[in-house]
């Protein structure tokens, strides 16, 4: 079959490679345009770019992509189907009716649970132990359309977001390309969702990656995880800004405030909160680089009675 493959991120990029693998056809790709990064701004490509480039295809980097303009030149590859992954654009119905066998999603849930922008994340901060992959036909709502495949993916303990990804990122290209055949065989299901059992994972606001330590232990802990690799949870100690990047949990009490400085020792450190204690793992003082516990303690040197705020 004629892909036209849209997809931004690293995520996407598994998918975009395993179409290739497989046998079908990429007519195009889209990705979005070229950004500003780093402290010169220049113009940096997309990780799909990149990719697709490197394996001689075709790529095209619409400002709108439901523009009339663009849409004429998805059609003029004339696509048998559009699988889309993790673009990061709404596709309009105009978009939609374009290839004659539809278009395919590869979304990081168990649908219809998490439709929207930030499953892993929520998946990850709510302390779930299974999440999984679908396929779907898409429509114009938000996540909404029939199933086709699924696969679920156990989280690990210690999964963060940009792990649990890669893992998902995986699995999605696997369960892509066995969608992409049953298309062709003209056998892949439609699974209508139950809607009533909808949830969403927006993306997570810029404020709760501020540590607020009269939450519990476990609950911090699942925040740290949800936002490594970005944008990474904080707080500020002595008036500097600390990002946590990994942590762990004990359910010893203290009476002590939260955020409160509890034990410390060379190669440990405590922290109270409002249901047990944090104890991180790795630590960033801003400026400088990412640090394992004991070897943040050797710098800073925190005494016990101080406070994360």
């Amino acid at each position: 079959m004629r892909v036209v493959f849209l997809g931004t991120p690293e995520f996407a990029i598994p998918s975009l490679r395993a179409i290739v693998n497989s046998g079908h056809e990429i007519a195009l790709v889209v990705t979005q345009p070229d950004k500003p990064a780093g402290r010169g701004l220049k113009l940096s490509p997309p990780p799909v770019k990149i990719a697709a480039q490197k394996l001689g295809l075709t790529v095209f980097q619409p400002e709108k992509l439901n523009a009339p303009e663009s849409l004429k030149v998805i059609a003029e590859a004339h696509p048998d189907v559009l699988v889309v992954v993790a673009y990061g654009r709404i596709l309009k119905e105009q978009c939609l009716a374009i290839p004659p066998k539809g278009c395919i999603n590869v979304h990081p849930s168990l649908l219809p649970q998490y439709r929207g922008p930030a499953p892993v994340q929520h998946a990850i901060l709510n302390g779930d132990e299974v999440t999984g992959v679908t396929t779907m036909f898409m429509d114009v709502g938000m996540d909404t359309g029939d199933i086709i495949l699924q696969r679920e993916v156990p989280i690990s303990p210690d999964d963060t977001a940009g792990t649990l990804s890669e893992k998902l990122s995986m699995v999605g290209a696997k369960v892509l390309v066995e969608t992409l055949n049953l298309l062709e065989q003209g056998c892949a299901p439609r699974i209508p969702q139950d809607h009533s059992k909808a949830t969403y994972a927006p993306i997570l606001p810029s404020e709760v990656a501020h540590l607020d330590f009269s939450q519990s232990a476990k609950r911090l802990r699942n925040l740290i995880r949800a936002l490594n690799p970005k944008p990474g949870a904080f707080a500020f100690f002595r008036g500097k800004r600390v990002k946590f990047w990994m942590a762990q949990v004990s359910e010893e009490q203290t009476n002590l405030p939260s955020g409160t400085v509890v034990a410390v020792d060379k190669k440990s450190l405590c922290i109270a909160t409002g249901d047990g204690l944090l104890l991180p793992t790795e630590l960033q003082t801003e400026g400088k680089k990412v640090l394992p516990v004991d070897e943040w303690l050797k710098g800073t040197q925190p005494q016990v009675g101080e406070k994360f705020s």
